[in-house]
């Protein structure tokens, strides 16, 4: 595969590493960057920064909440301007409530919504406004009590994130706070038990690799990876993370202090892994003129 500027360029400014090391990574990864970033890591030359999912797409996220029960609704559009679309937002409304009666986004698009289905619904919005959408994912949550929350709302109970969290015990108050520290946090997991093995195994492989780069004997790597591990845990599950209202507590200990116990959550945000291809500005000029 061929290694572009612009692929050595995104991978610089994801990691911070010099351009010689990031052309280096992609060749060494067959141009795949994500493992490009890990060969940096190991080699130390990359910023232990956490690889976030590119974000392109436009559109909105939904939440809508009835007693202990909770769902979420991505419906994605073009441009940001049909997301701030009156009409375009009254219909994502009404899409998010025919999400509580479905299981799966299929269900969802041949659920009613006032004599149409959602899937002809969406067609016609499309020859209305011009513009391409598509309801993306959905997602439900139930508990003793289900707290939401959005941020950056466009309007109310729709934005660029929105999050669900289920507790028993509590009241709203810290129900809300634990929602506001998902969004800014973006937790990979509840807790140890519900992450995701093949993730955890990946990292571990990393910094295995990155401590075998120091030369220590084996017993030693041992004891480091056993450190850097424990901390890649608690830094990426809810309940072991630092409370974003007071880092003096885990959110498990906050939660806690308020008579809560936080049982799941839901974590959506808009366009979150759509990657797009953009085109060099000048180069789609150069081929409009060519055209």
């Amino acid at each position: 595969m061929a290694i572009t500027a612009a692929m050595v360029k995104e991978l610089r400014d994801s990691t911070g590493a010099g351009m010689m090391d990031a052309k280096k990574a992609l060749t060494e990864t067959g141009g795949n960057m994500d493992e490009a970033v890990d060969w940096l890591r190991t080699k130390g030359l990359a910023k232990a920064a956490k690889k976030s999912g590119r974000t392109a797409a436009e559109g909105l996220v939904a939440v809508h909440v009835d007693g202990g029960n909770g769902v979420a609704v991505e419906v994605n559009s073009e441009t940001d301007f049909v997301a701030k679309n009156a009409e375009f937002q009254e219909m994502v409304g009404k899409i998010a409530y025919a999400a509580e009666g479905v299981d799966n986004v299929e269900a969802l698009l041949a659920a009613d919504l006032g004599g149409k289905n959602v899937a002809d619904t969406l067609t016609d919005k499309i020859a209305t406004i011009g513009e391409n959408m598509s309801v993306r994912r959905m997602a439900k949550l139930s508990g003793d009590t289900v707290v939401s929350y959005v941020h950056n709302a466009a309007t109310n109970g729709m934005g660029k994130i929105g999050v669900l969290v289920a507790l028993n015990g509590g009241d709203a108050a810290i129900g809300k706070q634990i929602a506001m520290h998902i969004a800014a946090v973006n937790p990979a997991a509840l807790s140890e038990a519900d992450m995701d093995s093949a993730v955890v195994e990946k990292e571990k492989q990393v910094q295995m690799d990155i401590a075998r780069e120091s030369g220590k004997p084996e017993q030693v790597i041992e004891k480091m990876i056993e450190g850097r591990m424990k901390k890649f845990v608690a830094e990426s599950t809810l309940l072991n993370q630092p409370f974003v209202v007071n880092p003096d507590l885990t959110v498990e200990a906050a939660a806690k202090e308020a008579g809560a116990t936080i049982t799941g959550f839901i974590r959506l945000e808009v366009g979150e892994g759509i990657v797009v291809e953009k085109e060099d500005f000048a180069a789609e000029v150069a081929k409009a003129a060519q055209g």
